[in-house]
C-alpha cells in the first residue's frame, strides 16, 4: 500500500451524478432471499434496547456518537478526507484490509467485516444475478471502516460506523438512542435545531450534511477514483446507514425526485445488508475472482486514491 500526500482542491463541488437508465417494475419484485427471524445471537434485528452481550457496547457507543457528531465536526472531516492522501490501493486490498475490524455499533454480527461484505454481495447475486452493480455494490458499501486503521487516521469508532443522520437541521426523535443527542451542541442552536435548519425543503439529500462515517467516505472515495457505477449505486453506498429515512420516514421534506427513485433500490439493498448476517462465512477465495472482475468492469483504474 502507497501512502502519498497529494492535495485536491476541486474534489467539492456539485456532483453530477448520471441517471439510471429506467428499471422495470419486474426487477425491485421481492426475490428468494428468506428474511430470518432472529440475528446471530438469537436475538430480533436491531434491537437496542433488549439485554444482550453486545447491548451496554451499542449503547455507549450511540452516546458518543450523538454527542460529538455536531456540524463543525462533519465539515472538518469531509474537508480532511476529500483529499485523498491517505493511501493508494485496490478495492480488494481494502477488503482484505477489513478482516480484523468488527463494528462496535452492531448488535447483531461481530465477525469479521470482510465475512459480511461477502455475505451481502453474495445474497444480492443470488437474488439478482443480472444487475452485477448491485453486487458490487454490496462487496464495497462499507469499506469506508478502513477509517479505524491507522493509516487512515486511526479514527473512533463513533465517528466512522452506526445510524447516520442529517446534520445542520433537527434531530428527528426516530433516530436510535434519541436521547443522547442532547449533549450534542447542535442541539440547542437556533440555527439547526428546526425541521428544516439550513435547508430548503426539497434541497435533494445531496446537499445535506450527515453525519460523518464509512458511507460519506466511501461515497466520496468512488465518485474522486470515477467509478462508473450507477446513481443509485452511489446512494445505496452513501445512505445505507440512514435507517431514519428508509426504515422510519424521517427527514423525507429534505428529499428530492432523484432521491425518492433511487430510495427504492435502498429498500432492496436494506434487506441482504441487514438480514444476510450469519455466522456462516463465505469461501473468499473461491468468489474472489468473480469480484475483481466487477471491480475492473466498474473502477478505472486498478489503484484508487484514498
Amino acid at each position: 500500500m502507497t501512502m502519498f500526500l497529494e492535495q485536491t482542491d476541486d474534489y467539492f463541488g456539485n456532483d453530477l451524478e448520471e441517471k439510471m437508465a429506467p428499471t422495470n417494475e419486474k426487477e425491485l419484485a421481492d426475490r428468494g432471499f428468506v428474511v430470518p427471524h432472529f440475528n446471530s445471537f438469537g436475538l430480533r434485528f436491531r434491537d437496542y434496547d433488549v439485554e444482550s452481550m453486545r447491548q451496554e457496547g451499542v449503547e455507549n457507543f450511540y452516546r458518543k456518537n450523538h454527542t460529538y457528531q455536531c456540524y463543525d465536526f462533519v465539515k472538518k472531516m469531509r474537508e480532511e478526507y476529500g483529499k485523498m492522501n491517505k493511501a493508494e490501493m485496490d478495492i480488494w486490498k481494502c477488503c482484505e484490509l477489513l478482516d480484523g475490524v468488527v463494528d462496535e455499533s452492531d448488535p447483531d454480527l461481530d465477525i469479521p467485516q470482510i465475512q459480511h461484505l461477502l455475505q451481502t454481495a453474495e445474497a444480492i447475486r443470488k437474488d439478482y444475478p443480472n444487475e452485477d452493480w448491485l453486487h458490487l455494490t454490496g462487496l464495497i458499501h462499507d469499506l469506508g471502516k478502513v477509517l479505524l486503521l491507522p493509516a487512515f487516521g486511526e479514527l473512533p469508532q463513533w465517528a466512522v460506523v452506526g445510524d447516520i443522520f442529517p446534520v445542520g437541521c433537527r434531530f428527528d426523535e426516530s433516530n436510535v438512542h434519541y436521547k443522547y443527542f442532547k449533549e450534542n451542541p447542535d442541539y440547542n442552536n437556533p440555527a439547526f435545531n428546526t425541521k428544516y435548519g439550513i435547508y430548503p425543503e426539497k434541497c435533494g439529500l445531496n446537499n445535506v450534511m450527515m453525519s460523518w462515517g464509512h458511507d460519506d467516505y466511501m461515497y466520496l472515495v468512488a465518485k474522486k477514483n470515477k467509478t462508473t457505477l450507477p446513481s443509485a449505486a452511489l446512494f445505496i453506498i452513501r445512505y445505507h446507514s440512514f435507517y431514519a429515512l428508509h426504515k422510519e420516514g424521517a427527514y423525507k421534506h429534505l428529499m428530492n425526485d432523484e432521491d425518492v427513485e433511487n430510495l427504492k433500490w435502498v429498500h432492496i439493498f436494506n434487506k441482504y445488508d441487514l438480514y444476510s448476517k450469519s455466522n456462516v462465512e463465505i469461501d473468499v477465495e473461491k468468489v474472489k475472482p468473480y469480484y475483481v472482475s466487477l471491480i475492473k468492469k466498474y473502477f478505472p483504474t486498478e489503484k484508487l486514491r484514498w
